[in-house]
């Protein structure tokens, strides 16, 4: 076994070049090297978020609709043009999310004091508390598998690899 806890690695043949998560086709090598660690990565982790996504408390929202209260959480008021460009998703679409959230009392829509013209998202109290609800559930059961689970020494090798994930993260 090797550190990562797959088949020991060997190194890629020359030109070889990972397509996807699914398994080699007839007569294909499966992945080796960093392909095999990305495969094995995407494997783990996948399951990971799926299980601590199924808290769901009352009036789950969608992942957009999470994704948009992020957003407004972690860098302020926002028009809805400005989340829909951070999002990747059209003006048109992330107006819809921003009117479910408002009916649910999620976010306020304020005049820009600077431009009139402009309406600003900011995310409400009841907002903030939901997804910091949510967050805070999230980080404790994720907390209690990791002591359940892991030894002290599996704990600090789980810390060490933070810094690596981090990196890829920004890479992907």
């Amino acid at each position: 076994m090797s550190s990562h806890g797959g088949p020991p690695i060997t190194a890629p043949s020359p030109g070889a070049v990972p397509s996807s998560d699914a398994p080699p086709a007839p007569g294909e090598a499966p992945p080796t090297g960093s392909a095999r660690i990305a495969t094995d990565l995407r494997a783990a982790l996948g399951p990971l978020m799926r299980r601590l996504r199924r808290y769901k408390p009352d009036g789950e929202l969608t992942l957009s609709q999470t994704s948009a209260l992020v957003l407004l959480d972690r860098e302020g008021p926002a028009s809805a043009s400005e989340l829909a460009a951070r999002e990747g998703i059209t003006p048109q679409s992330m107006c819809t999310i921003v009117g479910i959230l408002a009916e649910r009392g999620l976010v306020s829509r304020a005049q820009d004091p600077k431009d009139g013209r402009r309406i600003v998202v900011s995310l409400s109290e009841l907002g903030r508390d939901g997804l910091h609800g949510a967050r805070r559930e999230r980080a404790r059961r994720l907390t209690a598998a990791i002591d359940e689970e892991l030894t002290p020494h599996e704990q600090a090798q789980l810390a060490a690899a933070i810094p690596l994930l981090e990196r890829i993260t920004r890479r992907v």
